[in-house]
């Protein structure tokens, strides 16, 4: 109790700080006997229904659904989320209102089959009235009114416990889409209480009561804290069944409760943000709240420059697929803004990460460890997309430009009416089409409001509906190409935790615990758990293994796939067993396995060896271990040279060959971990107990499958290295058999070359043909030139003047090179303005036409491509070109003379 007294004094003395009132939360709950754990990364693995950690549950998932032992029964963090896809989207709303955001922290505290809606509810009024001096008055809470459908009635028990710690007329029901939650469309679920804050003046107040204002979107009185109560299991028919053990989740918005108890009536004016908008506003020479446009920049960028930030310091880079591409989007739309708005031409987020670092990378160390990634990864990323939002502007314009004249059309046709019919008619719109609009989205970034800008302040408007219909088309291309249907899970017999065997062994006996059917992508399968397993299911960046069940009549049940799902690992097969309740022998693919293993371990090796060439600021950022090689991606800001490729590979090959064996440390703490020297990886959330790989002076926390020698590997070859991301370097390389075949293939090249040349110097043969060619090259030009000068002057010899244009025609039985047409044509445009020269190529099978215009023909406003389209119908061909020069072909040879004839007469 001294503790808390002690709070309310300070508290009551100073304004808290975000960071005081994060540690306060942690510390209350830490009390209330909590186990405090760290955030889980933004990014999600494991979880094919997530790219991104959206709730600050979802890291306690499998606890929820009965996938892992409950270790701790009380636990409480703040967690990082992201929301801007999905049922959770709130990215355009991001800047424009003052509370909603894509990255934000969520606190929350979790009771796992512990305590429940009494001591949930207490703790929550407790920690806000008490500790963090919120008037009571204040507050407001929702209860759950049931639903109908569901079958559900009003939560009286949470509406009762509230009565006793608030005033009635503070207490509201709400409906399924306030009071229910869910975390998608199965699985736990439960009804929820709704803290809601008044922060309105007393004026306001007096006015309208705060209840009347409770989930309307008013900007002052918002949602602050949710009380969930995890009690039901929705199934895929929709129904609700009891979960077994009842658990709480709760969600505090971090940036919301800053505001509230600093005071301040916008998240954006506390200090989560405003060291980052100061700074911003000096960077573009603007105040901060004088003009409504740019304070919604500014507030735009000061979000997403987070958002961004902490996706990258977990591992994702922006790119142009599924996670990568989000990251990239909301990047995109803060440079959109800073364009608009703030007048950068240059990059200008990259400025800001160190802000960001000094700000929040106490309590996430990440921001610090990886600010120099960050900052290069964005300051390549804004550099290239300004770069394209110029070409997007350039191709504005020129939509611009088309609609202006047609336009002006179609007011030249209005003009002519009016006289006509001596009535008044309405001036044309000047619109562009909703199509245009979205390509500009689509493909250059342009949001449709950025357009509307431009457009309006050129006269013009768009159809916002038609780029609406095209935009939802787009999703709704995106939902049916990503749609995945899953079954409930059919029990076989009881157990829930998989044990899996496949360190040690390549084939057991196992039973199957449960399965269902999933249908994606035009494709049926089936997930099977089994109660153990020597299938290794994806994760770490190594595949999942492939093999077969065996039943007891030797039938085989191809598994063509392993995949973990929230710490489910799952089998896939394109079908059943016919017999679900009999015993099994599981074999993988031992020759994969082997080859995956051997790619693993040299993985590991070439990390380490990494980081004595390049220097230890080497870290791994993601990797891909496959049979047939691996792809290690890596921190590192310049080329890898070849001199330090050729080192690498030797260092690596030398590991091998010393054959060290495998050191393996299953279930060790964390702490004797690193007091071996294990390497860890940002982005990876480890649990209380590790896995530690030794190979020689190697060491990494990993969960994979190794060799038990290092000998085994036989051989490593580096076959690409490349840049993936400013700052990323990628090498792919093969190890044994691979490797081997490799080998073979380049001495197989290099003898085939011999053979080739005839002789067993390669390098002085090869060296000696492509003299030998260079020399040919030239002589083939010297001709060239020679023929191009004797046709020139024997074809300005028979140049003729008629009516003030100079006629040029190449002679029928003239055939000569595409390449010394093309030089007396670039030659005679030079010499002759009123040049009109017509090259005729009959062949038996297809024949052409070409036509050359001089400058002054062209300025005149004669135009080659145009005569050559019409021209090409004379021969049943199509044809097109520049202005000055068009060529056209067709099959009807005796349509030659006609198209000649024709342009003759239009241009003499």
């Amino acid at each position: 109790m001294f503790f808390f007294v002690s709070l309310h004094s300070y508290f009551n003395e100073k304004t808290m700080t975000s960071a005081q009132i994060r540690k306060t939360f942690l510390d209350f709950f830490a009390n209330k006997q909590h186990h405090i754990v760290d955030s889980a990364p933004m990014v999600v693995k494991n979880d094919p229904t997530l790219m991104f950690t959206n709730a600050g549950m979802n890291q306690f998932k499998d606890l929820f659904i009965g996938h892992s032992l409950v270790k701790y029964p009380r636990i409480a963090d703040t967690q990082k989320c992201l929301r801007v896809s999905g049922k959770h989207n709130d990215l355009e709303e991001v800047g424009h209102d003052t509370y909603h955001h894509t990255m934000f922290e969520m606190l929350g505290n979790w009771s796992f089959g512990d305590y429940f809606k009494k001591e949930a509810i207490e703790y929550a009024w407790e920690l806000l009235t008490e500790v963090y001096k919120i008037p009571k008055e204040n507050l407001y809470v929702t209860v759950f009114e049931g639903d109908e459908k569901d079958g559900t009635s009003k939560d009286m028990e949470a509406y009762d416990l509230w009565k006793k710690i608030v005033s009635e007329d503070q207490i509201l029901f709400g409906n399924k889409k306030d009071n229910f939650w869910e975390m998608g469309d199965t699985g736990p679920c439960g009804p929820c209480s709704e803290i809601h804050v008044d922060i309105r003046s007393a004026e306001e107040k007096s006015k309208i009561p705060g209840r009347d204002l409770v989930n309307q979107d008013h900007p002052q009185v918002i949602e602050v804290w949710n009380l969930v109560f995890m009690q039901f299991n929705r199934m895929a028919n929709g129904s609700l069944v009891e979960l077994p053990a009842k658990h709480v989740d709760t969600g505090m918005g971090f940036e919301r409760l800053c505001m509230v108890v600093q005071g301040k009536q916008s998240n954006y004016d506390t200090d989560v943000f405003q060291p980052i908008i100061q700074h911003l506003a000096r960077l573009c020479n603007q105040t901060y709240g004088k003009d409504l446009k740019q304070d919604i920049a500014m507030r735009v960028i000061a979000d997403h420059l987070r958002a961004v930030s902490f996706a990258i310091a977990d591992g994702q880079l922006p790119s142009n697929n599924k996670a990568g591409y989000v990251i990239r989007r909301i990047l995109r739309r803060a440079v959109r803004y800073g364009y608009t708005f703030l007048n950068f031409r240059e990059p200008f987020m990259c400025q800001l990460v160190q802000i960001l670092s000094q700000e929040m990378g106490e309590q996430f160390k990440e921001l610090k460890s990886q600010q120099e990634l960050i900052t290069k990864v964005i300051a390549e990323e804004e550099a290239s997309f300004l770069k394209t939002l110029e070409s997007g502007i350039r191709l504005l314009d020129q939509i611009m430009e088309k609609a202006k004249a047609s336009a002006g059309s179609a007011t030249a046709s209005a003009d002519v009416s009016v006289v006509s019919v001596a009535e008044p008619v309405e001036a044309p719109v000047t619109q562009i089409s909703g199509h245009d609009a979205f390509v500009l989205y689509d493909t250059f970034g342009f949001p449709f409001d950025l357009t509307d800008l431009i457009l309006k302040e050129n006269g013009l408007t768009v159809s916002y509906e038609d780029f609406e219909k095209e935009l939802n088309q787009q999703k709704e291309r995106s939902r049916a190409a990503g749609a995945v249907e899953t079954d409930d899970w059919t029990t076989v017999r009881s157990g829930e935790e998989t044990s899996f065997v496949g360190y040690d062994e390549y084939s057991c006996e196992v039973k199957i615990l449960k399965y269902r059917k999933v249908s994606a992508k035009n494709k049926t399968y089936f997930q099977l758990v089994l109660d153990k397993t020597p299938f290794y299911a994806e994760s770490g960046g190594q595949v999942g293994d492939r093999g077969v069940l065996v039943d007891s009549e030797n039938n085989k049940i191809p598994v063509f796939d392993t995949k973990k799902e929230n710490n489910l690992m799952v089998h896939l097969c394109l079908e059943l067993p016919k017999n679900l309740e009999q015993t099994f022998t599981a074999q993988i693919d031992v020759d994969a396995r082997l080859a995956t293993t051997c790619n693993h371990s040299a993985a590991h090796l070439l990390h380490h060896v990494l980081r004595k060439v390049l220097g230890t600021h080497v870290e791994q950022k993601g990797s891909a271990v496959r049979p047939e090689g691996l792809r290690f991606d890596f921190s590192h800001f310049q080329k890898v040279t070849d001199e330090e490729i050729r080192n690498v590979e030797r260092m690596v090959n030398a590991e091998i060959r010393k054959c060290m064996p495998l050191v393996e440390s299953r279930n060790i703490s964390m702490d004797k971990a690193l007091e071996k020297g294990a390497l860890m990886l940002f982005g990876e959330k480890y649990g209380d107990d590790v896995r530690v790989i030794e190979l020689g002076e190697s060491a990494e926390l990993c969960g994979g499958t190794h060799v038990l020698n290092s000998g085994q590997l036989g051989s490593f070859k580096i076959i690409s290295e490349s840049a993936i991301a400013a700052g990323v370097r990628r090498i792919e390389a093969v190890t044994a058999k691979e490797a081997e075949n490799l080998w073979f293939m380049l001495q197989d090249s290099l003898k085939e070359l011999r053979e080739i040349f005839k002789s067993p110097n390669l390098k002085q043969a090869m060296m000696k043909t492509i003299q030998d060619n260079e020399d040919l090259k030239k002589q083939v030009g010297d001709f060239i030139e020679q023929r191009k000068q004797h046709l020139k002057k024997m074809l300005l010899a028979r140049a003729q003047t008629i009516n003030h244009v100079q006629l040029i025609e190449m002679p029928d039985n003239e055939h000569t090179l595409p390449e010394i047409i093309k030089g007396l044509t670039v030659d005679l445009r030079k010499e002759i303005p009123n040049l009109v020269f017509i090259v005729k190529n009959v062949q038996n099978d297809r024949s052409s036409i070409t036509l050359t215009l001089g400058d002054d023909l062209v300025k005149a406003g004669l135009n080659a491509s145009t005569l050559i389209k019409e021209a090409a119908k004379f021969i049943d061909g199509s044809g097109g070109g520049q202005p000055f020069s068009a060529t056209a072909s067709g099959t009807k040879l005796s349509g030659f003379a006609d198209a000649v004839a024709y342009l003759k007469g239009k241009l003499i």
